[in-house]
């Protein structure tokens, strides 16, 4: 429960008391600023406090946007401010100034200039909180009308105003990403957003949902393994349903402001897990038709994996960068004008919705070499395609690098203890494109011998250690360089392919599923990396890098057995051990974080890819 303070005599036929019932608050009435401080000092300190001007005319969902958001420790509309536990001591200290400079009057200070809406109690508290150091949120209203009327007449026109917008109308449209793929956007979310609605209106979490969404994929996936006609037919129907509920639980989060940690968590790795574990349930269905896909099935994980790396670089590369002056950027920006380009832009890179359907309609009429040939030809040239117009930007843009990003690109890189030190004592290589040089030459190196040298060969041993020595270098300078962002792409396009080619060319029955295992635990670590970046939080710790070797070091032991476990099923058995003691050590952490206090309590809305 939460607790809502109006500041001031309730105005009599208004609704406003039931409204805040209806969000979940405990109402109380203060008659001035001091017996407000007094009230808000009895209400214990985990519950979330508002305070609404009585005089508050606007819709239901205006307040829900401005009182109910998980997301921001402090919250505000025209005539209500809001404060979660961790922002209840600024929200304290703006009352205690109020209070003493006018005794039970309005206060005044730092909002005595502001708008008419920032003149209520709630206003004046939020200005004085912003001046003092405690960010407080503005959610966009949109058509939504949330006003302090100070007449009659005013009154009147709010109230008229607020007839004349259907509250669940834009709160429907409000569910719905802005930015989506042509197949979601024209083909689930017409009907999703009512799914969703729904949902809410049952008590069903977006939690539950996302669950139900994992738990579709893997009957889907499941489906697909028994290799027969009908089970590809159902694993396609499954899946594209497992896709409507993927899009469902964003919906459900936004229309009903469920936005949590751990719905982060689930919803930022789940889309990979069942993605995934299609492709490992069509790999089973071929092989049960004597048909070995494996390969084709880590490949096709191997090149989404690096496309995703790619993205997850580049705009943590430019995410704070300054004087963007990229001639390509601004033709992004004209192209954006007509509409029928934004489309057909959004379509070439293959998002998840255009991508999922592809899947599931081919698998339900194809085979699954098909549906892989299909998604390798497809993410490859989306990968092209995106590749291209980014490294067009980075070398005709005019923009200064920030520590943070060089931060960012220096933990999407994953080195380990081998390559720190030899960032730590090798030399640092000058130049403005050194880095991602560096770490092409390692990597060609080292993927040129798995393709090169026989299995089992010592020269793919020396060949690992060169990529880390190279690896070491490569990150021995603040990668600040245009070119950078292109060094974590490199680690993970040389790790796991090295990992597909070794297993690929053993011969040893068995190998490639176990490299699928390992190069799916080894990605979902770095998905981890990506989504704690973007959350604020950081990196998961050097500790845990260092536990499960760094990249290099992960290259240099699959290396290593693979020259001594030569044409033997031990080397089987390695990768199996090696995949699920990295899996153990990467989960139980990131489970551990991402149920802890620490963990950002964000909603994630989705990779265009």
């Amino acid at each position: 429960m939460s607790t809502a303070i109006l500041t001031g005599a309730p105005v009599p036929g208004s609704s406003l008391a039931d409204d805040l019932r209806s969000l979940g608050f405990d109402v109380q009435v203060a008659a001035d600023v001091t017996e407000a401080a007094r009230l808000l000092s009895a209400v214990p300190a985990d519950r979330r406090v508002a305070l609404v001007d009585p005089r508050f005319v606007g819709h239901v969902h205006a307040l829900r946007l401005g009182l109910t958001d998980p997301r921001f420790p402090a919250a505000a509309v025209p005539g209500a401010l809001t404060a979660q536990p961790e922002a209840r001591p600024a929200l304290v200290r703006a009352m205690a100034t109020a209070a003493a400079a006018v005794g039970a009057g309005v206060p005044t200070g730092p909002g005595a200039t502001a708008t008419v809406a920032d003149r209520t109690v709630p206003g004046r508290l939020a200005v004085a909180m912003d001046a003092e150091g405690t960010p407080v949120q503005h959610p966009e209203l949109g058509s939504l009308v949330a006003a302090v009327p100070v007449d009659d007449s005013s009154r009147a026109a709010a109230e008229g105003a607020l007839a004349e917008v259907d509250d669940e109308a834009v709160r429907l449209r409000s569910a719905v990403k802005a930015h989506d793929g042509f197949f979601t956007t024209f083909f689930i979310s017409p009907y999703s957003r009512y799914l969703a609605r729904w949902c809410a209106r049952r008590g069903l979490t977006p939690n539950q949902v996302t669950t139900a969404s994992l738990l579709t994929a893997l009957i889907a996936a499941g489906s697909a393994a028994t290799g027969t006609r009908g089970g590809y037919i159902a694993a396609g129907l499954l899946l594209l349903f497992s896709f409507v509920l993927d899009c469902t639980d964003g919906q459900l989060a936004r229309y009903s402001l469920q936005y949590s940690t751990m719905g982060a968590w689930l919803d930022a790795t789940f889309d990979r897990a069942k993605e995934y574990a299609y492709y490992a349930g069509l790999a089973l269905g071929a092989a049960r038709g004597g048909d070995d896909v494996w390969a084709l099935a880590l490949g096709a994980m191997v090149l989404q994996a690096c496309r995703h790396v790619i993205d997850f670089s580049f705009n943590e590369a430019n995410h704070d960068a300054v004087a963007n002056s990229s001639p390509t950027a601004a033709l992004s920006d004209r192209l954006d004008s007509v509409g029928w380009t934004v489309w057909l832009r959004r379509m070439i890179v293959l998002p998840i919705g255009e991508r999922w359907a592809m899947i599931a309609v081919l698998t339900a009429v194809t085979t699954p070499r098909i549906v892989f040939y299909a998604l390798l030809i497809g993410c490859a040239f989306a990968a092209c395609y995106t590749t291209a117009g980014r490294l067009l930007r980075s070398l005709t843009r005019k923009a200064e690098r920030t520590d943070r990003a060089a931060r960012a690109l220096a933990d999407l890189a994953d080195s380990g203890f081998v390559a720190q030190i030899v960032a730590a004592r090798g030399p640092r290589i000058p130049g403005a494109w050194s880095a991602p040089v560096i770490a092409f030459v390692g990597a060609g190196a080292l993927i040129a011998a798995a393709l090169q040298q026989p299995f089992g060969s010592k020269q793919m041993i020396f060949a690992a250690v060169f990529y880390a020595i190279c690896s070491g270098t490569a990150v021995a300078r603040p990668l600040k360089g245009a070119l950078d962002w292109l060094v974590p792409p490199i680690f993970r396009a040389a790790e796991y392919c090295t990992i597909l080619v070794l297993a690929a060319r053993s011969d040893v029955q068995g190998a490639l599923p176990a490299a699928f295992g390992l190069v799916s635990a080894v990605a979902y670590h770095h998905y981890d990396t990506v989504y704690r970046i973007r959350g604020g939080t950081g990196a998961p710790p050097q500790w845990l890098v260092r536990a499960i070797g760094g990249h290099e070091g992960r290259t240099l032991v699959v290396a290593v057995l693979a020259a001594v476990l030569t044409q033997h099923p031990a080397f089987t058995v390695a990768l199996t051990a090696l995949a699920v003691a990295v899996a153990l050590v990467v989960l139980v952490e990131s489970i551990r974080f991402w149920v802890s206090s620490g963990a950002p309590a964000v909603h994630d809305e989705g990779e265009p890819a």
